[in-house]
């Protein structure tokens, strides 16, 4: 009979544990899908970043190599191109999506050299 007992004593600890348990769960998951959506955008930035250095570097116009960039950046991506005497640097600086509201960012670079070789 003390086995029975004891049975019935434990069984509202489950429901607690449970409580306190799936909450940390949930958050555990939505912190992994941000941190999948924060690689997605790295990702993007570098595949932008390496677009516009290979358009630029075939000397197209600053706004071609802009749009180039930001077509396969994450929406709202900022890019920059410079050019100096034989290379162009394209920078795409991106926040990533879910969160804006935290001071981070994802940012990407890439050089390359100008075709011809001025």
């Amino acid at each position: 009979m003390r086995g029975c007992e004891r049975g019935r004593a434990d069984r509202g600890f489950v429901t607690a544990e449970s409580a306190v348990v799936l909450p940390v769960l949930v958050m555990f998951a939505a912190a992994l899908v941000w941190g999948l959506l924060v690689v997605a955008a790295q990702i993007q930035c570098v595949d932008a970043a390496r677009t516009g250095a290979r358009a630029a570097a075939r000397e197209d116009p600053a706004d071609a190599v802009v749009e180039v960039a930001r077509g396969a950046a994450p929406r709202g991506a900022k890019v920059t191109v410079s050019r100096e005497e034989t290379q162009v640097r394209v920078v795409v600086v991106a926040k990533p999506p879910v969160l804006r509201g935290l001071p981070f960012e994802v940012r990407e670079e890439a050089v390359a050299s100008v075709e011809g070789g001025r």
